[in-house]
């Protein structure tokens, strides 16, 4: 059965994507456990498989164009995805306790912080990675990415937040050199296989709600498309201003 008030929140999230291009995660979470009331863990799975749906067909219309370094894809991936199994195994072996819900709940405040401060300072990461390259020497950058990616990896499982906006500009600060359209589609690339990953081990532990996914979908496809139409009329400092506010908010009400 389909959910009115789910539709219209995927409407609403998938426009702020289309329009910002800050994944879902940092959005849809939040929603999930304000408006949902979902529990902590189920929001986090039920998103996760949010992500990986809606953001295939934007990997798959990179990678047609040639926006997507293959090699950085495939180092993010070989620490992301052991790391986010390793997570998820943790979960089973110990069993999703207070202790678990509380780091959940925690990271995904963190999480959302974070992302906050990332698209605050959008402008400045590219100046900050042209600086760091004199101290990060070409042969360490495959090690680094790997590590980076291990970093990804944990975040995401726990929150699933940070495939996007946090990833971005991690590519970003490592390769300030890179094409804006390459990082994006660099960045999506890896994201998708990651948030599968953490998604399918979140299904086996029960937590997605797969009735409310359906709903938030049907919503968000058109919402996305409509949002990337309304980009190009919208200042974008003034969608940034706002983005930030509410990720702010949420972050602070969910680590308190």
């Amino acid at each position: 059965m389909l959910d009115g008030i789910a539709i219209a929140s995927g409407l609403g999230v998938g426009l702020i994507v289309g329009i910002t291009g800050v994944g879902g995660g940092s959005l849809m979470t939040p929603l999930l456990l304000s408006v949902f009331k979902l529990n902590p863990a189920v929001a986090i799975g039920t998103d996760l498989w949010f992500a990986s749906l809606t953001k295939m067909s934007g990997s798959v219309a990179h990678a047609r164009h040639g926006h997507v370094n293959w090699a950085i894809v495939r180092r993010m991936l070989m620490g992301s995805i052991p790391a986010s199994i390793a997570t998820i195994a943790l979960m089973h072996l110990t069993g999703v306790t207070k202790g678990w819900a509380s780091a959940l709940t925690f990271s995904l405040g963190i999480a959302l912080l974070l992302t906050a401060v990332v698209v605050a300072f959008k402008q400045s990461w590219q100046p900050l990675g042209l600086k760091l390259e004199r101290w990060i020497p070409e042969a360490r950058k495959p090690t680094l990415m790997v590590a980076l990616g291990l970093l990804l990896g944990v975040l995401v499982s726990l929150s699933s937040i940070g495939a996007g906006a946090i990833g971005a500009t991690l590519i970003l600060l490592i390769y300030p050199r890179m094409k804006a359209r390459d990082i994006v589609g660099t960045d999506i690339a890896h994201a998708v296989p990651l948030t599968l990953v953490a998604g399918i081990g979140h299904a086996s532990l029960g937590n997605v709600n797969w009735e409310l996914l359906v709903s938030l979908l049907i919503g968000s496809l058109p919402g996305i498309w409509l949002g990337a139409q309304l980009t190009r009329r919208l200042p974008d400092g003034v969608v940034r201003s706002l983005l930030c506010v509410s990720l702010l908010m949420a972050g602070w009400k969910v680590i308190h």
